[in-house]
């Protein structure tokens, strides 16, 4: 399989897989964030969905695809400082402001910030078309933002710090997607880098969730957390997993705004899974950033 995805590199069948699986990461990215966001601690969550894929990665990692090149190791440990940052900034976000706040202002953020580091290194150029794409995409975000600044009544006392975090996850989402797609052509094999970076990744998040569950004086069922956890796991793989193939196959910059059509399914989520007050005028504005990305498609 990963000589057939190598050759479809650069090709027209290539674009098409790339669009594919950035869309099918939209909505997988989207789910993944409601489990972290759900019912449970987002700490205690992202603790249990790390532990949960570095355990399942290890054996794939050290006994089924071929081993990392010597170069390979410093792009994992630099992946990994940026991964840390990112997860940090997400859960302290996610405990400032509701999942309907935070997530499209992160997911909308990232492929601004994305789209100059393709630039910088690949060297990819938007056109015309697609740079109002970006326009329509951030009139959405800042739009939404707006919005949620005046009239949300949910954590008013937190909505501040919740958008200036969310805006910094962002940041860290364009950075994670613009390396890791060096680190993923960087290797012969792309699933030795996937293995391996979950099965590092998993390392960082489970101290910390532990030892936030011990200072917990009412703990939460082990079993439901863990449960959530393999679950989230799962997610995890096919999402980061399809928008990392994406970028290999294709141009990074497209497929990290494509991935940002995930702001729709957010949407959906956030209002019929958790709970949370949409209203119309909030869907019209994420849908505007999912409509921006389309254009940027559209536009290539």
């Amino acid at each position: 399989m990963s000589a057939w995805l190598v050759s479809l590199e650069g090709t027209e069948a290539g674009h098409t897989l790339a669009l594919a699986l950035a869309l099918l990461a939209a909505f997988l990215h989207a789910v993944f964030g409601a489990l972290q966001k759900g019912r449970h601690d987002p700490w205690l969550s992202r603790g249990a969905i790390d532990f949960s894929y570095g355990v399942m990665a290890a054996p794939i990692a050290l006994f089924v695809v071929p081993w990392p090149e010597p170069h390979m190791w410093p792009i994992f440990a630099t992946a990994f400082v940026i991964h840390v940052g990112y997860k940090l900034m997400q859960a302290w976000a996610y405990t400032k402001g509701a999942y309907t706040v935070v997530y499209p202002v992160v997911r909308g953020t990232g492929p601004l910030f994305a789209v100059v580091g393709a630039y910088l290194v690949f060297g990819e150029v938007f056109s015309a078309v697609q740079w109002l794409g970006v326009a329509v995409l951030l009139a959405g975000i800042f739009g939404l933002a707006l919005y949620n600044l005046i009239y949300l009544e949910l954590n008013r006392d937190t909505l501040k710090p919740a958008l200036a975090l969310a805006v910094g996850t962002g940041l860290f989402v364009a950075l994670y997607t613009t390396y890791d797609a060096y680190g993923i052509r960087a290797t012969a094999d792309p699933f030795t880098f996937l293995a391996w970076f979950f099965m590092i990744d998993g390392i960082f998040m489970p101290p910390i969730a532990v030892l936030r569950y011990r200072s917990m004086t009412d703990r939460p069922a082990l079993g439901p957390l863990m449960r959530r956890g393999v679950i989230g796991a799962f997610v995890a793989y096919f999402s980061f997993g399809s928008v990392m193939l994406a970028t290999r196959l294709d141009k990074v910059g497209e497929a990290a705004v494509l991935r940002e059509t995930s702001t729709v399914f957010a949407a959906l989520i956030g209002w019929l899974v958790l709970k949370e007050t949409v209203g119309p005028r909030r869907v019209a504005l994420m849908a505007l950033i999912a409509l921006g990305a389309v254009i940027v498609e559209m536009g290539g």
